[in-house]
Parts: structure tokens; C-alpha cells; sequence
């Protein structure tokens, strides 16, 4: 019963971690596009993206990772294909670390990307999603 509930909670962890990967670069698109005379609106934009950042999607982020190898390593969940998966959960976690840094950049008003940039930025993590389900739930090898 630990183990199905271990699943569950790792589950709700990733969704809360990917919830903000997906939604945080699409935050930052928004504050590139607001004008330099909308204070307001950009110091609203430091606000939500310092929250999602620091409140759901750093803590959703830890959760996941530390679940994810006590799945593997405690319960024995494991076989040539998490290998590559914890290589692709790796360059997620380096994504993760990177929108912290824009987080900071936006924060003290050092943006250096266009809107355009980060409409690309935010594709990132589903092309590295996409083989880590197919690794989790299929587990080819």
C-alpha cells in the first residue's frame, strides 16, 4: 500500500513541476511584451513569476526528483531504461535552474530575449516529456 501511495504523491509532484515549467516561460513571454512605461504590470509579472518559481514549482520540482528515486532506488523500480530517463529528468532539472536565472534577470530588469525567444524557450520541456513518459510507462528496455 506505501508503494501505491508513493506512486500517487509522485504523480501529484510531477504534475505541480510541470504545471510550472509549462506556465512560468509562458509568464515570461507576457512580461517581454509589457511596455517599459507599464510599471505596474511589470513589477506584477516579478510577483507572479518569483511565486511560481519559489512556491510550486522549486518545491513540486525537489519532491519529484527525491519520490522518483526512492521509486527506484527503496522499491526497486528500476531497469536499463532509467538510465536514460534520469539523464532527461537531468536536463529538466537544468531547465529548471535556467528559468530561475531568467526569473532573476526579469527581476532586476535584465531581460536580454524578445517575446519570440521565450514562445520557443516554453517548447523546451515538452520535448523532453515526451520520451520521459514513454520511458516511465512503457519501460522498453
Amino acid at each position: 500500500m506505501t508503494l501505491l501511495y508513493l506512486k500517487a504523491f509522485h504523480i501529484v509532484f510531477m504534475v505541480t513541476w510541470f504545471a510550472g515549467l509549462f506556465y512560468l516561460p509562458r509568464l515570461f513571454v507576457y512580461h517581454a511584451m509589457c511596455p517599459p512605461e507599464d510599471i505596474a504590470g511589470r513589477e506584477r509579472f516579478k510577483v507572479m513569476e518569483r511565486k511560481l518559481f519559489w512556491g510550486i514549482m522549486t518545491p513540486g520540482g525537489l519532491l519529484t526528483v527525491v519520490s522518483g528515486l526512492v521509486l527506484a532506488f527503496v522499491f526497486d523500480d528500476r531497469g536499463a531504461w532509467l538510465h536514460p530517463k534520469m539523464a532527461l529528468v537531468a536536463l529538466l532539472v537544468g531547465y529548471h535552474f535556467w528559468c530561475g536565472r531568467l526569473v532573476a534577470d526579469f527581476r532586476q530588469d535584465r531581460n536580454r530575449h524578445g517575446h519570440v525567444w521565450y514562445r520557443w524557450f516554453n517548447e523546451l520541456p515538452v520535448l523532453i516529456l515526451i520520451p520521459v513518459v514513454i520511458l516511465a510507462v512503457v519501460k522498453p528496455f
